[in-house]
């Protein structure tokens, strides 16, 4: 479920995109869950043709998945497919970070591999054909060669081969209803774990639509290379006519692949780099620099290796392998390989001896708790101060409940200040408490106090969510209050007021993407 302001900003994110139209129809989902089209009509009070042409606009840009599934006539009628809709809401908030996206391919590639990008993220999706044909439209060489095209379908599998870009989901797939049979005979502690990791249907949906690894990443382009060969004399007539018509059928495959094979943005693939460039930055300002090189080294190597955002270990690496990546950097040159094993040991790595050779990896999962925790707690000290700071920072790391004596004589704040900070941080909820009666001579109480880290990272990613819709109302409105000033051709652009207007534009937007690092480390990370 996402929160009341997480669903305002992803409202307000697709009204300034698509239009109001487009984030009622959005809303709808995000408020309401998973719905069918008559459901949304009804709803929405809209015709059937409006709310129609929303979804396609939102499936168009990743922000709907469609499934089907099969749900009991009423009435003794038989058992009809329906189609679903859910909203998309991580994908919703990515749009905030295409410029963060662009920045990584721009790193990585040349400008052609940028404006190929910038196609798909501005459109959604496309076919090869049609990122070709966008290219050509604002190319401003007159020459369009097959060269020229050739380059760019280079570029194409450069992103591909990178996993910047991948096919596009299944439009709908078909979801079967789970099959309970074998429950009532799990045993009791099975049938809980399999509650705690079951996915909902929603999230098996999405799952379900995701092409095989195989074809996720699969392209067919031709590239010039025959694929018969050179006909030698010795060559029947039959065999002639065979590489001609493989040639044949191969110049139709690249036919089709480039004029009906969807592409769009691979996300998950930016959001790994994302997390990666965080756990550096934290590893460096927590520890040092040589342990954000040896770090950063680590994941550069293993990159392509990771299946999915949330890794909680790094790929496993032998202590030669990450010698050879670190000495890549030129930070890493000055290494010796004593401080590459004293890098490793500030990071927590333990070799590993289940393969032939001693292996390294690093505990992901514990850098970003890490920058999370840092994160709360410098909103706690700049909103609640220092003895607030130091008390939350106490049962943070004790993870376990507190009983309030001992909280005022460990952070050594006065017993009747310590109560009045806990009673704030409970309200606020960064708290949990629990009271205790001791039943002896005398009945006395006794309050118990644990962070319940769950609830403040949601707390905590619902309020950033309510600053940066602060932030991008507060852009919209200085916009559109300059708007005859923005209108006016590059040249007439001066002057006190667009020299106002810009440093205020350029100021919004760098918090506005700073305020979107903390989002990204509370939801996506």
């Amino acid at each position: 479920m996402v929160a009341q302001y997480g669903i305002k900003l992803a409202v307000s994110i697709i009204s300034s995109h698509f239009g109001d139209l487009v984030a009622k129809v959005c809303e709808c989902l995000l408020r309401k869950g998973t719905l069918s089209l008559g459901d949304l009509v009804r709803y929405n009070q809209l015709q059937s043709n409006q709310v129609k042409n929303c979804l396609l606009v939102l499936i168009q840009h990743n922000c709907v998945q469609a499934f089907s599934v099969q749900k009991d006539g009423a009435f003794g009628e038989a058992p009809k497919v329906v189609t679903q809709y859910t909203v998309l809401f991580g994908n919703i908030l990515h749009r905030l970070r295409f410029s963060k996206f662009m920045a990584i391919v721009s790193k990585e590639f040349d400008k052609e591999c940028e404006e190929l990008l910038e196609a798909l993220l501005q459109h959604g999706r496309l076919t090869l054909e049609q990122i070709l044909q966008r290219a050509q439209s604002i190319s401003k060489q007159n020459d369009w060669s097959n060269a020229v095209q050739d380059a760019l379908r280079e570029s194409f599998v450069k992103l591909v081969n990178a996993r910047y870009v991948e096919r596009c989901p299944d439009p709908e797939p078909f979801m079967a209803p789970p099959d309970e049979e074998d429950a009532p005979k799990r045993s009791a502690k099975a049938a809980k774990l399999a509650k705690k990791t079951a996915q909902t249907l929603e999230q098996r949906a999405v799952a379900a639509a995701v092409p095989l690894e195989s074809k996720r990443f699969a392209i067919m382009i031709d590239t010039g290379t025959d694929v018969g060969g050179e006909e030698t004399p010795s060559q029947s007539l039959g065999e002639k006519r065979k590489y001609r018509e493989l040639e044949m059928d191969r110049e139709t495959m690249v036919n089709i692949s480039e004029k009906e094979v969807l592409w769009r943005a691979n996300f998950e693939a930016f959001i790994r780099r994302l997390r990666h460039k965080a756990c550096v930055v934290n590893v460096r300002a927590r520890l040092d620099d040589g342990a954000g090189t040896v770090l950063n080294a680590m994941l550069e190597a293993t990159k392509k290796a990771e299946s999915k955002v949330k890794t909680e270990n790094s790929v496993p690496l032998s202590m030669d392998t990450i010698l050879e990546e670190v000495m890549k950097s030129e930070e890493g040159r000055t290494m010796t390989l004593e401080r590459v094993r004293g890098a490793l040991s500030q990071l927590g790595c333990h070799s590993s001896t289940r393969v032939a050779e001693d292996s390294y990896s690093v505990d992901l999962r514990s850098i970003i708790e890490s920058a999370q925790n840092e994160e709360v707690e410098s909103i706690i000290m700049k909103r609640y101060g220092g003895d607030a700071y130091r008390i939350f920072r106490l049962l943070s790391k004790t993870d376990r409940l507190v009983e309030t004596d001992n909280i005022s004589d460990t952070t050594f704040v006065e017993k009747k200040e310590t109560v009045k900070i806990l009673y704030n941080l409970w309200k606020e909820n960064f708290l949990h408490m629990e009271r205790i009666t001791s039943h002896g001579s005398k009945q006395s109480e006794f309050l118990l106090w644990k962070v319940n880290k769950n609830s403040v990272w949601e707390n905590t990613f619902d309020e950033m969510c309510h600053a940066a819709l602060n932030l991008s109302q507060r852009m919209a409105y200085e916009l559109e209050k300059e708007h005859e000033i923005l209108q006016l051709p590059r040249e007439k652009r001066v002057g006190q007021r667009f020299e106002r207007i810009r440093k205020v534009k350029t100021l919004l937007e760098s918090s506005l993407m700073k305020l979107d690092d903390g989002l990204m480390l509370f939801h996506d990370f």
